[in-house]
């Protein structure tokens, strides 16, 4: 099998014991082409992110790094600007041709919870080699609120491939004409590209940005939150904003995207040629996503915005990132939006599920 892995092979490895887990996997874990990952029953509190190394574990890393260590059975909050680890529930002994990737959730990177896995050996965020055999951790670092969480809640989603997953422009370009990607001019150049959509709804709304000093966000409670107390609206009458460097917003993207059943995407987190900013933590998107039978009729895409280094204007149509699509190995069973609970099939610009409707 060439591509990433649909969730009936998933559900295989699980049974082969490729996929390991302290607790019975849960209903809706495995997803069209991810599995959800699980928190464990503890954290640590530590001074700096880290990357483990190779030839070491991340548990002796701890040693160096670990400030507290904070019981999460009865619920604790993570607070913001604080970093964490938190060992992961599952666990891996993949075969030799077979690598993971992992990303934040969609809800979990729309709070701005910044949250990779790291593992035994790594090198790299988010990222890990073919064959690994050993555990998952979590480093979780809340950047805007600060949160309360509980064991067996889901922030980061794992993929796994095997051999070259990736569609050069060339096949890209091809699909496009075959099913259509993006609704608009397509602009393919290492991936699809996609703009930000600045002309303003209702009010003039174009947008949202965190409060800086803010409650508690429970992540259990779904629909619970008023925006008011969390958000203030970006208003834009000229079609243009300018974002605050480490201000955190919520746009979304001019084109409405389609991922067909037998293709995954992923959305490139900073593309360094248009602006110091970052436009995506989650950014992972699922066979179906947008795609008409599975109950959508393209989807755009919910933007994450972080602006560094110095104040940036922000224009109505300015591309700001790409999209890059992945072959499936096999059609996953069951799609996004297709008789699974999907928060965000058919999405505008939407804040994450844990807040009422504005």
């Amino acid at each position: 099998m060439t591509g990433v892995l649909p969730s009936q092979t998933l559900t295989k490895m699980i049974a082969d014991g490729q996929i390991a887990a302290d607790q019975p996997f849960s209903s809706g874990q495995v997803q069209p082409a991810s599995l959800d990952l699980r928190l464990g029953s503890v954290a640590y509190r530590v001074r700096a992110s880290f990357l483990t190394g190779a030839g070491n574990r991340v548990t002796d890393r701890l040693t160096d790094f670990e400030m507290h260590k904070i019981d999460l059975t009865d619920g604790a909050v993570l607070e913001k600007n604080c970093v964490y680890v938190v060992p992961l529930q599952e666990r891996l002994a993949l075969p030799a041709a077979t690598n993971a990737v992992a990303n934040a959730k969609s809800s979990t990177g729309r709070l701005d919870l910044l949250t990779r896995v790291i593992t035994d050996g790594g090198v790299e965020f988010d990222r890990i080699g073919a064959g690994y055999n050993g555990p998952l951790f979590a480093e979780i670092c809340p950047r805007s609120f600060s949160v309360l969480v509980r064991p067996g809640m889901r922030l980061n989603q794992i993929r796994f491939r095997q051999g070259k997953v990736e569609l050069d422009d060339t096949a890209l370009r091809a699909l496009h004409a075959e099913v259509g990607l993006v609704s608009g001019e397509a602009v393919i150049s290492e991936g699809l590209g996609f703009s930000v959509d600045l002309k303003p709804g209702a009010g003039g709304l174009v947008g949202w940005r965190a409060k800086p000093h803010t409650g508690v966000i429970d992540l259990d409670r779904i629909g619970h939150y008023e925006v008011s107390s969390f958000w203030e609206p970006v208003l834009s009458e000229e079609r243009r904003i300018i974002l605050d460097p480490g201000a955190f917003y919520i746009l979304v993207s001019r084109e409405a995207v389609h991922i067909p059943p037998d293709y995954a995407a992923e959305m490139a987190p900073y593309v360094a040629m248009v602006g110091e900013f970052r436009v995506h933590y989650a950014g992972f998107f699922d066979p179906g996503f947008g795609h008409a039978p599975a109950g959508g009729s393209g989807a755009r895409g919910v933007l994450e915005v972080r602006c560094h280094e110095a104040p940036f204007a922000l224009e109505h149509g300015q591309i700001v990132g790409r999209l890059v699509y992945e072959r499936m190995a096999a059609r996953p069973e069951t799609l996004y939006g297709e008789g699974i609970a999907s928060n965000y099939q058919g999405q505008g610009l939407k804040l994450s599920k844990h807040f009422r409707a504005p």
